[in-house]
C-alpha cells in the first residue's frame, strides 16, 4: 500500500474507534515529507465543513504558513466532496490520490450526489428543493468590490 494513502486510512480507521466523524483521512505531502494531516471531524467540531481533506490543508496551511500548497499532493481515503473538491482547487493542489469512490461513499450513507446534481442544474435555472438563493442589494455591496479593486496593498490569491 502507499506509504501516504496508509496514513490517510489510518486516520479515517482512526475515526472508527473516536466516533469524531466519517470514516475520511487525508494527507498533504510536499517533497516526499507530509506537511499536513486531518481525519473527518464534523461530529467532535460540530462544524459541517471539518472534512478530512479541509482538515488536512489547514492543518499543512498552518504548518508552512501559506494559503498556498502549489507543488503539493493530497492523499485520501475517499474520493472528495464537492466542498473538498472546492478547497483543494482553492490551495493550488494539482495532484490528488483518493482511495474510495464517491459511489462507495454513497453505499454507506453520504448523501454528495444531490450536490453534484445541484450544481449542474444551476446553469440551467435554480433548484430550490436544495437551496433558494437571490441576488439582492448587489448596488450596495459592489462598493466594497469598488473599493478593492482601488487599494494598492491588496493581495490576489
Amino acid at each position: 500500500m502507499n506509504k501516504y494513502m496508509k496514513v490517510a486510512k489510518d486516520l479515517a480507521d482512526f475515526n472508527l474507534e473516536t466516533n469524531n466523524g466519517g470514516p475520511f483521512g487525508a494527507c498533504v505531502v510536499r517533497d516526499d515529507k507530509i506537511i499536513g494531516k486531518g481525519s473527518n471531524c464534523v461530529l467532535c467540531d460540530n462544524d459541517p465543513t471539518a472534512h478530512a481533506e479541509i482538515m488536512a490543508i489547514r492543518d499543512a496551511c498552518r504548518n508552512i504558513g501559506t494559503y498556498d500548497l502549489s507543488g503539493c499532493v493530497l492523499y485520501t481515503s475517499c474520493f472528495p466532496c464537492p466542498m473538498c473538491l472546492s478547497a483543494i482547487i482553492w490551495s493550488n493542489i494539482k495532484k490528488v490520490y483518493y482511495g474510495n469512490t464517491a459511489y462507495d461513499a454513497k453505499s454507506i450513507g453520504f448523501r454528495d450526489e444531490f450536490i453534484y446534481d445541484f450544481i449542474n442544474n444551476l446553469s440551467n435555472g435554480k433548484d430550490s428543493s436544495v437551496l433558494d438563493f437571490k441576488c439582492i442589494d448587489r448596488e450596495e455591496t459592489i462598493k466594497s468590490f469598488e473599493d478593492y479593486m482601488n487599494k494598492d496593498d491588496k493581495t490576489i490569491y
